[in-house]
Order: C-alpha cells, then structure tokens, then sequence
C-alpha cells in the first residue's frame, strides 16, 4: 500500500472517530464513507470515458489486444533467438569445415 492510501486510511480513521465522539452512529457514517466512495469512483471512472455500458466490453478488449500483443513480442523474441542460434551454428559448422580441409577436399 502506498503512503498515500496509508495517510488516506488514517485520515479516515481519524474522521470517524471525531464523528462518532460526537453523537454520529457508526453505522450511518460507514454508509457515508461508502456513498462517497463509490460517487468519486464514478467520477473517476467518467473522467476516464469508462462510465457506459460499453465500458466492460471496451476493458475486455484492451485486455485482449494487451495479451495478443505480449503473446506477439514472446513469439518474435523466441524467433529472434532461433535464427541467432542457428546462424552461430552454421558459421561454427563453417568454421569446422574450413579447419578440416572439407573446403579443400570439394574443390578436387
């Protein structure tokens, strides 16, 4: 947790304790704290464009395009890696042929 929600929770805290020194039940200050949070998750949400019903869909495929695009960066290091190991292989093949003579030997 951040220090920010840690400073949040104690603020929040704090508050309630006030409040509920002062007469308020405790029941109807966490229903306040509830509305409010939910209200300014809303507004958050808004602020984002991500308060229509086509949100959830909107969040779904933004995750599925995210994994498409991870599965796609895997695949083309995997391929980056597969050609660097061969093309080491086939110069070391190279290398062991020119040591051997084997050029030579072709040659007549």
């Amino acid at each position: 947790m951040t220090n920010v929600a840690l400073g949040a929770e104690a603020l929040l805290a704090s508050l309630m304790a006030q409040a509920e020194g002062r007469g308020v039940d405790l029941i109807t200050l966490r229903a306040l704290v509830e509305e409010s949070s939910q209200a300014g998750a809303r507004r958050a949400l808004a602020s984002l464009g991500l308060d229509d019903e086509r949100a959830r869909r909107d969040m779904d495929e933004l995750r599925e395009l995210l994994s498409a695009w991870r599965d796609a960066k895997r695949s083309a290091w995997r391929a980056v890696v597969t050609w660097v190991v061969r093309l080491g292989l086939a110069v070391l093949v190279a290398g062991m042929a020119v040591k051997l003579g084997f050029l030579e030997a072709l040659r007549g």
